[in-house]
């Protein structure tokens, strides 16, 4: 492979995938429209991507369908729950408010995009708002919106998402305490960390 192989200009990647449709166009606003509130409200799945001095960073939120809340056209709340206190998407918001997040609906094969800038909330009467399981949340992220819209259902029909066939048993794969185990040289006990890991689950889920 040498240069030519690649792409490295702007007129040359329009050549080659050429201009987008006029409704890949018409479906980008810089508002959420009923329609988009309504995947909103029914995604229990985000992905939120950041951006900051140390790299970028793409982090899974999830809770009860609707736990993203449409404050107005213009304005999504994000209630941040107990993880592990890494805090990556966080400290990019501190350095970089820019923020892309993808919201999924479990068997709906769209997905809805929205771009924005986001502030790190820790106003008590907010808070409360996000109440779960009597827990708050540690902050909770204010989206401002600046664009909005939905990805066609390609990819996911493509890789069979939602297809039951086609789900894996967790024991295809290593168990999280066997990577760890092995990633820390075996500093951290992979057997012990799996035994307890349900309970652990239980009582720091939020």
């Amino acid at each position: 492979m040498d240069a030519s192989d690649c792409i490295t200009d702007l007129a040359t990647l329009e050549a080659v995938y050429g201009t987008p449709s006029a409704p890949a166009l018409a479906k980008e606003i810089d508002f959420l429209h009923p329609h988009y509130q309504a995947m909103i409200a029914t995604s229990p799945f985000m992905v939120l991507a950041t951006s900051g001095p140390d790299g970028m960073d793409c982090s899974p939120r999830g809770d009860p369908a609707g736990f993203v809340t449409v404050a107005d056209a213009r304005t999504l709340l994000i209630p941040d729950r107990r993880g592990n206190n890494r805090t990556d998407s966080l400290r990019n918001i501190l350095a970089d408010p820019r923020v892309a997040l993808l919201f999924l609906i479990p068997g709906i094969g769209e997905t809805l995009r929205v771009n924005g800038r986001a502030e790190i909330v820790i106003a008590p009467a907010l808070l409360e708002q996000f109440r779960e399981q009597g827990k708050l949340p540690r902050s909770v992220l204010r989206v401002t919106v600046e664009k909005a819209y939905f990805q066609c259902p390609k990819a996911l029909v493509r890789s069979r998402l939602w297809d039951p066939s086609l789900h894996l048993a967790r024991s295809s794969l290593p168990s999280t305490g066997s990577i760890l185990a092995d990633l820390s040289a075996g500093s951290i006990d992979g057997g012990e960390y799996d035994r307890a890991y349900p309970q652990r689950l239980k009582e720091t889920i939020y």
